[in-house]
């Protein structure tokens, strides 16, 4: 970008002075070479489109490089994690990670196209990372589902992930014990447990890895070898999954 002010002014101008740069000319020849530079882009605005898209191409191609790179240096806390969720197909040629929260708008709207896209395709491993980032709330959502995860295992999770991930109210306890009741499960061992070292390490190593990661909103995926950030139609998720797979 800084090279084109004295390429312009070169090849409009073609003085020596000019193509020597703007260190060796005079005060009026920088006043010229302003108003040729002036001129050029005023009556070819497209350079400076041309010229963004570049600057955008290289901060994205750098961006994706990074993400390889803090990918491949924490693949197993993201993928192999003993205590997330692992839903879809076990055996499948591509993981799905999604960090989520359970009041966030736009993690409910993935929700059910997340659901989608696993179920319709059939061969994706899902992966489910309690990332609770805005408030209490969404802190006593996650303490509930890991500890369903921790007691009662995957199935009743995914149920219990479903509900509170739809629940319009606040997750107090009632309504925690009539989710509970709901399943069959019993909601004292449960209560007992949100508050235990095991769920508290669960949410830190997860605030960790999302620190590390460079992750500060939701729903944040990992879709194989790549990093999607912020909600994705369907359409667009299953366009990303295409792409991992080649």
């Amino acid at each position: 970008m800084r090279r084109l002010p004295v390429v312009l002014a070169a090849c409009l101008l073609g003085t020596s002075a000019l193509a020597g740069g703007l260190g060796e000319m005079t005060e009026a020849e920088r006043a010229a070479f302003r108003e040729e530079v002036k001129a050029y882009l005023l009556e070819n605005p497209e350079v400076l489109v041309e010229a963004m898209n570049v600057l955008q191409g290289r901060e994205d191609q750098a961006a994706a490089n990074r993400d390889l790179e803090m990918l491949a240096a924490n693949k197993d806390a993201i993928f192999n994690d003993a205590a997330s969720y692992v839903g879809g197909n076990p055996e499948g040629d591509i993981t799905v990670v999604e960090f989520v929260d359970y009041r966030c708008g736009y993690c409910r709207k993935a929700h059910d196209e997340v659901a989608e896209l696993v179920k319709s395709d059939g061969n994706i491993r899902f992966v489910l990372k309690e990332f609770p980032i805005l408030g209490e709330d969404s802190v006593i959502s996650s303490q509930f589902a890991i500890s369903v995860l921790q007691l009662h295992g995957a199935e009743p999770y995914k149920q219990v992930h479903d509900a509170l991930i739809t629940l319009r109210g606040s997750p107090d306890e009632a309504t925690l014990t009539r989710l509970a009741g709901d399943l069959g499960l019993d909601p004292a061992p449960l209560f007992e447990r949100m508050k235990s070292p095991e769920v508290q390490a669960v949410i830190e190593a997860n605030h960790a890895l999302a620190t590390t990661m460079e992750i500060s909103g939701t729903p944040t995926f990992v879709v194989d070898q790549t990093m999607v950030r912020g909600y994705v139609p369907l359409d667009g998720m299953r366009q990303i999954v295409a792409g991992q797979r080649g």
